[in-house]
């Protein structure tokens, strides 16, 4: 796994570390056992809804189980649980499973996109990886409404602090005009990127009723000249979704359900992609050799949002 053991936070006790040690009560003592050899969690998170049995958490991890020498990674992936049923569900079908009970928000329900419990439940996540940061582990976030092929982590640039998904990715556009998507991206533990993740959270501020991504898109510039940080866009190619795919099976390490709204059509779509991928690997090499490959068209989740690639 790439890490480099330069900058590693710093471990002094201030008021807000207080608060978080009280919030994120049993974290420290969990993460040891979840991480790679070079501190590296993969992290996911759920609720009640994408918790049931079906939905988007066994898609999730079924996917590792069919990916290509990828199973032993659900050895290092820890599911966040927003309520309490989805951390009962979780601890049914996967050993890592931590409560995330730091909102007076009901969670266990799918939340309408960009409702205001919808908004907290996003903003208390990042609250959540800013502390796996000051704890000195590198993260892999990935939202649960993704399936994994292949191991990604040799595709994540060893000079970025932070390498994150796009939703539409052209090598020709300067990196950061490139539309990012933090449906899936790592990040090092460095003083630096924690700084990073307090400026992000702060900001929500300065936007107010938008989501974490929108905020972080808005702020992306002021990251790298104010910070110094190194953020770097991820080829869809490797890293796709609904938004943008490449029916090219022998590279993609994960397809996300982007460009899609509602829990239902997630799933639908989402099952479509994870037969193919079942299909094609039930190939002979020969067969495979012969190309022709398509993934299904993710027809309901372009619909959801009336979308279409120009």
């Amino acid at each position: 796994m790439i890490n480099e053991p330069f900058d590693r936070p710093s471990l002094t006790i201030g008021p807000d570390e207080w608060a978080m040690q009280v919030i994120f009560k049993g974290l420290p003592e969990l993460l040891p056992r979840v991480a790679m050899e070079d501190r590296t969690v993969i992290i996911t998170s759920v609720n009640e809804a994408w918790a049931q049995p079906g939905s988007l958490l066994d898609l999730y991890l079924d996917s590792f189980r069919n990916g290509v020498d990828i199973a032993h990674l659900l050895n290092h992936l820890l599911v966040v649980a927003l309520d309490a049923r989805g951390f009962e569900r979780c601890k049914a079908v996967h050993p890592h499973c931590y409560f995330l009970n730091a909102t007076s928000v009901d969670m266990s329900s799918a939340k309408p996109f960009m409702s205001p419990d919808y908004l907290e439940l996003v903003w208390t996540k990042l609250t959540f990886q800013q502390r796996v940061l000051e704890l000195g582990y590198n993260f892999l976030f990935t939202d649960c409404d993704m399936v994994w092929f292949r191991n990604p982590f040799r595709h994540f640039p060893v000079y970025a602090d932070m390498s994150c998904s796009s939703d539409d990715f052209k090598p020709s556009r300067a990196p950061l005009d490139n539309p990012l998507n933090t449906g899936l991206y790592y990040m090092k533990s460095t003083n630096r990127t924690i700084q990073m993740m307090r400026y992000w959270r702060a900001a929500r501020e300065r936007f107010p009723g938008q989501h974490d991504q929108a905020v972080f898109v808005n702020i992306r510039h002021e990251l790298v000249s104010k910070l110094q940080v190194k953020i770097e866009p991820l080829e869809t190619v490797y890293f796709g979704g609904f938004c943008e795919y490449h029916d090219d099976p022998e590279k993609v390490c994960t397809i996300h359900a982007c460009c899609c709204i509602g829990l239902d059509t997630k799933v639908h779509d989402l099952k479509d992609v994870a037969a193919d991928w079942k299909n094609y690997t039930s190939l002979t090499p020969e067969q495979r050799q012969k190309g022709g490959f398509k993934w299904s068209y993710p027809t309901r989740c372009r619909n959801s949002i009336g979308w279409r690639r120009p």
